[in-house]
């Protein structure tokens, strides 16, 4: 690169930190903020702001490609406008930079955290999650929680065990974002470090009920960004899927958020924005909180534990016990012509394999697996076929 080309990228890189430092609110987080695990050498040619550069690991990742066959909440249903996972971690991100916009926050950090944070999510769902867990507990490594698999993917999985070296702001905001959790207000816990992150994750493996909060505004927005991406959407799918009707949803709910994923989705987004002004905490107004709170009820019982979404869930889990069974002996026997040594550990580093266990390989080979990807690993006479919807 000549010294003229160099000198004009230097220039656009100055300019860009002048506009973020004039456009950032006082809560937000500034891009020279930014730390990695590993220090990474500024070079001349490269004029993005890290959490930019964050954006485009996490996209380039082989588990982000991955999202596509990723079922959210509804699987093995024959229907294509069926939210997959791929769409709902970009809803989530424009939702999330939307809020983060009108408060002044870092809308590249939003996006990262946006981008990566279901990274971690077994085939199937939650209904995965829960029968990859069981499994995981059952051979001593521990609960498997798609956050912490989310962060074990970047860090230690991906580029072949080399990971991604994500900025801490980026791995925090994806270790903290538990959609699930129901909090009117989240402040940040602004102050962390690398070796406090580790003992969070720490902590989590030993309890998953160990509350954890996001170091950054960018982070807890993202949270929130989390459930109003997935509430009113999930209540779309299951009326187009006729598991329930419109107008089911009880009125005082509806009469306040609305009862289109449109309209829930503008009013939870207006009321955070309203009430997270001039604050240093992500907030919903009481009353709106309160009816998300029995939203996420209604749906809970109406959806998520609906029987009709369930009926292969045994022969779901007995098909995990199976893939399972199976690479924790070929790896054991040393049978490479298994796809777990083909396909997963293939050029894998040392590092990566001196520093798992088998079950722990095991865990991370079916957690990455596409839905479709996961049934092709089964006998065919075993699997499940799509129901039309």
């Amino acid at each position: 690169m000549g010294k003229s080309e160099g000198d004009t990228l230097c220039r656009i890189r100055e300019a860009v930190g002048r506009r973020e430092a004039e456009i950032l609110s006082p809560g937000a987080t500034p891009s020279p903020a930014g730390i990695r695990r590993r220090p990474e050498p500024r070079l001349e040619t490269d004029y993005r702001p890290v959490f930019s550069v964050d954006v485009d690991r996490v996209l380039h990742s082989r588990a982000y490609s991955r999202y596509i066959d990723k079922t959210q909440v509804f699987y093995l249903i024959q229907n294509d406008h069926i939210t997959h996972r791929v769409l709902h971690v970009q809803l989530v991100s424009k939702i999330a930079r939307t809020i983060g916009r009108f408060l002044g926050l870092n809308e590249d950090l939003i996006e990262a955290v946006a981008l990566g944070h279901d990274i971690g999510h077994a085939p199937f769902g939650h209904d995965g999650e829960r029968i990859l867990s069981d499994l995981c507990r059952d051979h001593g490594i521990g609960p498997f929680q798609h956050n912490l698999q989310s962060v074990q993917f970047l860090e230690r999985v991906e580029r072949k065990g080399r990971g991604w070296n994500l900025c801490l702001q980026t791995l925090d905001g994806i270790l903290c974002h538990d959609g699930e959790v129901h909090n009117a207000e989240l402040v940040p816990r602004r102050v962390k470090t690398f070796d406090d992150f580790d003992r969070e994750i720490a902590a989590k493996q030993a309890d998953p009920d160990t509350p954890l909060m996001p170091m950054t505004l960018e982070g807890c927005v993202v949270r929130m960004a989390d459930t109003i991406s997935y509430i009113g959407r999930d209540l779309e799918d299951a009326i187009r899927l006729n598991m329930i009707r419109r107008t089911e949803i009880p009125k005082d709910i509806s009469g306040r958020l609305g009862d289109t994923n449109g309209t829930i989705v503008y009013n939870l987004v207006t009321d955070v924005i309203v009430h997270s002004q001039s604050r240093s905490a992500a907030s919903f107004s009481p009353e709106v909180s309160e009816c998300l709170r029995r939203l996420k009820a209604f749906n809970l019982e109406r959806i998520y534990m609906n029987p009709k979404i369930k009926v292969d869930l045994k022969r779901i889990r007995t098909l995990f016990q199976i893939l399972f069974e199976r690479y924790l002996t070929d790896i054991r026997t040393d049978n490479r012509d298994s796809v777990i040594f083909r396909r997963f550990l293939k050029d894998m580093s040392d590092h990566y394999v001196q520093r798992h266990r088998e079950e722990e390989i095991v865990r991370d080979f079916i957690a990455g697996m596409t839905d479709q990807y996961f049934l092709r690993q089964c006998p065919e006479h075993l699997r499940p076929q799509p129901r039309p919807g």
